[in-house]
């Protein structure tokens, strides 16, 4: 009965009336053992399930099209970002693509996006692949109730086919992958990418539209809580160190990606992490390691010995961006309801390639503002195609891909919650000392990790306080159990006017980034940037 109930809920209302075998809600050990009959993944040594992505080893930000259609016209922030598409264009793909369905295996997945009940999204998830939808497993919230399953109606559908190739000339695409969203008919299709970062990202899309309208602060950032009950939030771009920083043995993690924050609380929109494990160790990262040797994950790219099916982290031939996806529950001090209290600090993470900026600041309410609208880190040589020097990268509110709406929108939100929950707000330097990338080396883990703890500890509030010069922040003369010399970038340099000339470059960029926002904002939060 709850099979027909399901079917009856079921594929007819995305316009899928006629498939192959269609595989609802699955076990993790069914979806690997059908990933790995249909050769989509091979198993490791220690359990996990290894899958390559193909050519696409991340998203495909300028594949990314919105439907402009009555509803969402007026409150979509359209441009380079949100890109719009005509509806005539996605019904075709639409068309297209079902019929591409028409007998293939699906792989079905009724889940939540939102820990908070007040503020869930049911939604759906029907992919072409086995191992895409054990990913949706890991990484949203799974209705493993039978009775509530059977009820479950989603509020948004993602439909993923890889396999399925857009025409341009057809379907108004840029290229033959495609990730369209159309908010009215709560719909999202996906296909000529294998990469599974697609299917996460566009539920947050979503989030991300509707959730300020209800009042709530959708933030991409990790989260942990402390013993007293104070939870932190960790803003930051790929690379930054959200994951490593929030997964801290000593602290209970909330989730290390994406977060609400509402006037219950922060809670997790995820029921899973998406971790880069590129030269993962355990010695660093204890808790990400451990995970990579499960029986649950799946590992993305991550090379693999044929032989004897022995992993290898620190092999980067297939991508930089080598990726494990896991339930929240294999990090053992994780908290199972995805909820905690209003965030007493509040961290921006930045991996500066320039060698320029302090390992740690603090921040003003002002200067906060200005800090999440520029979105600041670096990208390093051989990270990404062509890049063969540090290359500076802005993503505004740190998630610019994902925003519908208004960076304004975002930012007043953030801006009123920081005052009204008297947040602390800190700058963390998770990139580059004694000069640039290439020349300087990569900041030490145990400092960086040594300075977060006791600034969420309190334990900076009462030393001695530097302004920088160049970047307007305060930086602490002094931490425990951080040597003196690391706190002050500039002397860590041996040349301390190229450390100059450098900084001032930085700082131009900051402004120019900033200027798109000048109009927009209070005086005090413009001048509260790096002085060029």
């Amino acid at each position: 009965m709850a099979l027909e109930v399901e079917r009856a809920r079921g594929l007819e209302a995305v316009g899928i009336l006629r498939s192959g075998p269609v595989h609802w809600n699955l076990s993790p050990a069914a979806l690997y053992e059908a990933a790995v009959q249909r050769r989509e993944g091979q198993l490791a040594a220690e359990g996990p399930l290894v899958c390559r992505t193909g050519q696409h080893t991340g998203r495909s930000p300028n594949d990314k099209f919105i439907v402009r259609e009555s509803s969402s016209d007026a409150h979509v922030h359209w441009g380079d970002i949100n890109r719009p598409i005509d509806e005539a264009a996605f019904d075709a793909l639409h068309r297209d693509l079902v019929k591409y369905l028409q007998d293939k295996e699906l792989y079905i997945l009724d889940a939540w996006a939102g820990a908070d009940p007040v503020y869930r999204l049911p939604i759906r998830v029907v992919n072409e692949y086995a191992w895409h939808n054990l990913f949706a497993r890991n990484m949203f919230i799974p209705e493993n109730d039978p009775a509530r399953r059977a009820a479950h109606v989603p509020g948004f559908t993602v439909i993923g086919a890889p396999g399925f190739k857009a025409d341009p000339a057809k379907h108004g695409s840029r290229s033959d992958c495609f990730i369209y969203v159309h908010f009215a008919r709560q719909l999202v299709l996906i296909g000529g990418t294998s990469y599974a970062g697609e299917i996460k990202k566009s539920i947050f899309t979503i989030l991300n539209y509707i959730l300020p309208l209800k009042g709530v602060l959708p933030m991409h950032c990790s989260a942990n809580v402390g013993d007293d009950g104070a939870s932190a939030l960790f803003f930051g771009l790929s690379g930054t160190g959200k994951t490593t920083l929030s997964s801290d043995p000593a602290r209970r993690l909330l989730g290390d990606d994406e977060h609400g924050w509402s006037d219950r609380g922060v809670f997790n929109f995820e029921g899973g992490c998406y971790a880069k494990v590129i030269k993962l160790s355990e010695e660093a990262e204890p808790l990400i390691y451990a995970t990579t040797r499960r029986f649950g994950t799946i590992l993305e790219n991550v090379v693999m010995d044929p032989g004897s099916r022995a992993l290898d982290l620190d092999d980067a031939s297939l991508t930089e961006n080598t990726r494990g996806s896991y339930p929240l529950s294999f990090i053992d001090n994780a908290i199972p309801s995805g909820q905690a209290g209003h965030p007493h600090n509040i961290v921006m993470l930045t991996a500066d390639a320039y060698g320029v900026l302090p390992p740690i600041a603090r921040l003003t309410p002002d200067r906060a503002m200005y800090h999440f609208l520029s979105g600041y880190t670096a990208r390093v040589a051989g990270t990404e195609k062509g890049v063969t020097e540090p290359k500076a990268v802005f993503s505004t509110c740190f998630g610019a891909p994902f925003l519908p709406l208004s960076p304004n929108v975002y930012a007043r939100m953030l801006g009123e919650k920081i005052a009204r929950h008297d947040a602390r707000v800190w700058l963390v330097n998770t990139g580059w000392t004694g000069g640039p990338y290439g020349v300087g080396s990569r900041m030490k883990i145990a400092h960086t990790r040594a300075m977060i703890a006791a600034a969420l500890a309190g334990r900076l509030d009462g030393v001695r306080y530097q302004p920088h010069p160049i970047f307007n922040v305060d930086v602490p003369a002094e931490c425990p159990d951080v040597p003196a010399g690391v706190l002050d970038t500039r002397t860590t340099w041996a040349d301390r006017q190229a450390y100059d000339a450098q900084a001032a470059t930085l700082a131009r960029m900051f402004v120019e980034n900033f200027r798109q926002f000048e109009a927009d904002v209070a005086p005090a939060i413009r001048d509260a940037g790096p002085r060029a």
